[in-house]
């Protein structure tokens, strides 16, 4: 099966789906979602309403292995069931879909221009859950704010260390040092960022995936996609909205999309169950278009 999957992230075509928002970001999803704080008590609730969002995309029709490649989860939805099956089985065995989780447990304060991940407290056991639960890989994401040359090589020296954990785990993870969209040093902060990457990918024995914000020069990271140690390059949104999102995507070859608002910034928790089908083929459809390209 495994061997399977990698083949599949490899080699076909199609995108990540970004199904991965924790405690912090919840509620504003929720609200994009039209479901006001307001309808909901504690986080259990909040979860719970969450899980069923999530539950709603990955069971449509208009979600399926023909146009997405893995799909990230939070670790309470690899926790929980879709329809009765463990959402990573349901995903692979049902739709076609890699399961991914991620892993990190938020960021730290800022400094040196950039957001590190807090230490990992748990990872050993949620890598142990993961395994058990036929999930493929990670994801873990730092945040870069600005081009600091010490601030980068932390990020990095931090995810890269993780990677090896994961990897002897028998996982593939996904490397995400997002750099901001709105930094005014954003393309400085890119070369820095590859520039880095590169001298720590030939340090590896396996290949990982790498999480990278839509560059500003296109085809920009051509070298990373082509690298013998790296799996598959996805890009995030960003904060893009999915129209520019995606035109900025289409322009990058071999570069696909991991997107998350700009897959789900039209889904309503008020539309039936037809138009939020609707709704959602449109945004996958528009998205696998610009990861494959015409």
């Amino acid at each position: 099966m495994r061997n399977e999957q990698q083949a599949r992230i490899a080699d076909g075509n199609g995108f990540f789906a970004a199904l991965d928002q924790s405690g912090g970001s919840t509620p504003k999803a929720l609200a994009l979602y039209g479901v006001p704080e307001s309808a909901y008590s504690g986080e259990r609730e909040m979860f719970d309403l969450m899980h069923a969002f999530r539950a709603r995309i990955i069971a449509s029709p208009a979600f399926t292995g023909e146009r997405v490649l893995g799909a990230i989860l939070f670790e309470q939805t690899m926790d929980r069931d879709v329809d009765g099956v463990s959402t990573p089985d349901y995903l692979w065995q049902r739709k076609g879909i890699v399961p991914f989780v991620k892993v990190d447990e938020g960021l730290a304060d800022e400094g040196d221009g950039v957001r590190l991940m807090k230490p990992f407290t748990r990872l050993d056991g949620l890598l142990e859950r993961a395994v058990e639960r036929r999930v493929f890989g990670t994801k873990m994401r730092s945040f870069v704010s600005r081009a600091d040359t010490s601030g980068i090589g932390a990020v990095l020296d931090q995810q890269f260390g993780y990677a090896r954990q994961i990897l002897g785990a028998g996982l593939v993870p996904i490397l995400e040092p997002e750099v901001d969209i709105h930094s005014d040093g954003k393309q400085q902060a890119e070369e820095l960022l590859k520039r880095g990457i590169l001298e720590r990918l030939a340090d590896l024995d396996e290949p990982v995936m790498l999480k990278l914000s839509l560059p500003s020069v296109d085809d920009f990271y051509s070298d990373l996609i082509a690298h013998p140690k790296v799996l598959r390059v996805v890009a995030l949104s960003g904060g893009y909205n999915q129209q520019e999102a995606d035109e900025r995507l289409d322009r990058n070859h071999g570069l696909i999309a991991s997107f998350s608002r700009a897959l789900m910034q039209d889904l309503r928790y008020q539309q039936s169950d037809e138009e939020f089908n609707r709704t959602l083929d449109v945004a996958v459809q528009a998205i696998f278009r610009a990861s494959v390209g015409p």
